[in-house]
């Protein structure tokens, strides 16, 4: 579990709070079997447009955004978290828009190119992937063993059609200036295989739970909209930070969101 204590009452509590949490034993309301949230255990926000602000309000600074996130259980509620961020903060943004295709031909005429666009696969890009200079984007493939890792964090310097020039974040590469080319790629949860031809990489603003485990945040803010898979997945997010002053819970719909039995 990623938390340090270090003096700090409540974080030592925090710490215990979720431990419990993993451990399934937080309290819960009998009539609807709903999670019981200590007061001292996260910060609540009451919207949407609350939790960005606290979580990109300083979104300038790539030491910073190393650190940060917005979770969400699904890839369909980080796209439109995405989308929000982008109309937010400041600055151009391209769109890399590139068709999707079926590799076996008998099965052209039976998935159209419209309805493969659409598909939001887990691990890949958006059809319409967009993209800022300055801004923090997250790897989605290994392209390089030695530096350029599955979730390694750079910063887009120069986007070009057929290749993204970016700083490395993190790392003994950090500083290090690097190309990412388009390639192709190919998901692997779905019942037939279509390619493919993005960049294999996403804004680092808001990722999904799933793919911040093994990771350290300073800041974590949790959009609950959709509600999580399980406990064990709250309990991932809210293990990526070690004080209950950096991690924060849009309560809109907090109730919903956090069933025992989903």
């Amino acid at each position: 579990m990623r938390v340090q204590v270090l003096g700090d009452i409540s974080s030592e509590n925090f710490a215990k709070n979720t431990l419990i949490l993993g451990e399934g034993k937080l309290p819960t309301k009998l009539a609807s079997d709903l999670f019981s949230i200590p007061s001292d255990f996260c910060v609540s926000v009451p919207s949407f447009k609350d939790l960005i602000r606290h979580v990109s309000n300083k979104y300038k600074d790539h030491h910073w955004v190393c650190e940060l996130a917005i979770l969400a259980p699904k890839n369909e509620n980080i796209n439109k978290i995405i989308e929000s961020l982008l109309k937010k903060l400041s600055g151009n943004f391209i769109t890399y828009k590139f068709p999707d295709a079926v590799m076996d031909k008998v099965q052209a005429v039976y998935y159209l190119t419209e309805f493969l666009n659409s598909l939001n696969p887990f691990g890949m890009p958006p059809h319409m992937l967009n993209q800022k200079v300055g801004f923090s984007i997250m790897l989605l493939r290994n392209l390089d063993p030695s530096k350029l890792c599955k979730r390694t964090g750079l910063c887009a310097s120069k986007l070009m059609s057929n290749a993204i020039q970016a700083t490395i974040l993190i790392g003994n590469n950090k500083g290090e200036s690097v190309f990412i080319p388009r390639i192709p790629l190919i998901p692997s949860d779905m019942s037939f295989e279509f390619k493919s031809f993005q960049f294999p990489d996403c804004l680092a603003f808001a990722i999904t739970i799933n793919k911040v485990q093994g990771q350290s945040l300073r800041v974590a803010g949790i959009n609950l909209e959709t509600r999580c898979f399980s406990q064990d997945q709250l309990h991932v997010s809210c293990s990526r930070v070690g004080t209950p002053r950096n991690y924060m819970l849009q309560t809109a719909r907090l109730k919903m969101s956090l069933n025992r039995m989903l």
